[in-house]
């Protein structure tokens, strides 16, 4: 049964889409199954994987919008054991049309049920915004990952994801839980290394002890097309999206183990 995470912040430019990806590329070359669902109308993780945003047929507009099967939407990518679910700017129409039906928050979660099967993880990409989309992707999900930049706007975004998360824990996902992870850190400025001090004091065990520091490979990678791991095997950005993968998996047994005790 796949183990379902959100990567969400509505601060722009914190690495999620990055995140989302290589994270997922990581999972994948560890020879996991897993699926990437493109949730944002900028399409950013579908051209990341090189797709042109008009090229499927089926997205997660429609799986959202019209109910259309998951699987449908389910495409195979050149990297071994990662498919993905494509998005497009139609994807918008649904902040308006999901709120108009009832239990509108779980429309998602419904449509992963029928996959989960066939898959160790899924991922899914949310818009910089805390609408409908994004809040049947927490309804959806095991795990928030909520990237943060180690600088003040990054971290006072903050405050409006965990009401989400408390709104979302009491309407239809009680369990759902979240780690922090710190993105795009520079270890020689003095006030990353303290927000990322504070952000750790405040979050304690909320904080991933993985962290992502500034390497221009992983503003390259989208360019060509392919994960970091793939783009640049070796690089600093590589290495740490492997930890923090590892450290996500060791996180899910534990969790299974805490459950089934």
């Amino acid at each position: 049964m796949a183990y379902t995470t959100a990567i969400s912040n509505e601060k722009g430019g914190v690495a999620k889409t990055t995140t989302t990806l290589s994270l997922g590329a990581a999972l994948a070359e560890l020879n996991h199954r897993v699926l990437l669902i493109d949730l944002d109308p900028q399409a950013n993780l579908s051209l990341a994987l090189g797709l042109e945003t008009g090229e499927a047929e089926t997205t997660s507009a429609n799986v959202l919008i019209e109910n259309t099967p998951l699987s449908v939407a389910i495409r195979k990518t050149d990297i071994p054991h990662l498919d993905l679910v494509s998005s497009n700017s139609r994807i918008e129409s649904a902040e308006q049309y999901l709120p108009m039906r009832s239990n509108y928050l779980t429309t998602l979660r419904s449509a992963i049920q029928l996959v989960e099967s066939s898959y160790d993880y899924i991922l899914l990409d949310c818009p910089p915004a805390l609408g409908a989309i994004t809040l049947n992707a927490l309804s959806a999900a095991d795990l928030l990952i909520i990237p943060t930049q180690a600088e003040y706007f990054s971290a006072y975004a903050l405050r409006n994801m965990m009401g989400s998360i408390r709104r979302i824990r009491q309407e239809t996902n009680p369990n759902l839980a979240y780690r922090i992870l710190v993105t795009l850190l520079d270890r020689r400025n003095r006030t990353h290394r303290n927000i990322f001090e504070q952000l750790q004091t405040t979050f304690g065990q909320g904080v991933f002890t993985s962290v992502i520091e500034i390497d221009t490979k992983l503003r390259e990678s989208p360019i060509a097309g392919l994960p970091i791991t793939q783009y640049r095997p070796t690089s600093r950005g590589s290495q740490q999206y492997r930890v923090l993968a590892q450290e996500l998996i060791e996180y899910v047994k534990e969790e299974a183990s805490r459950q089934t005790a």
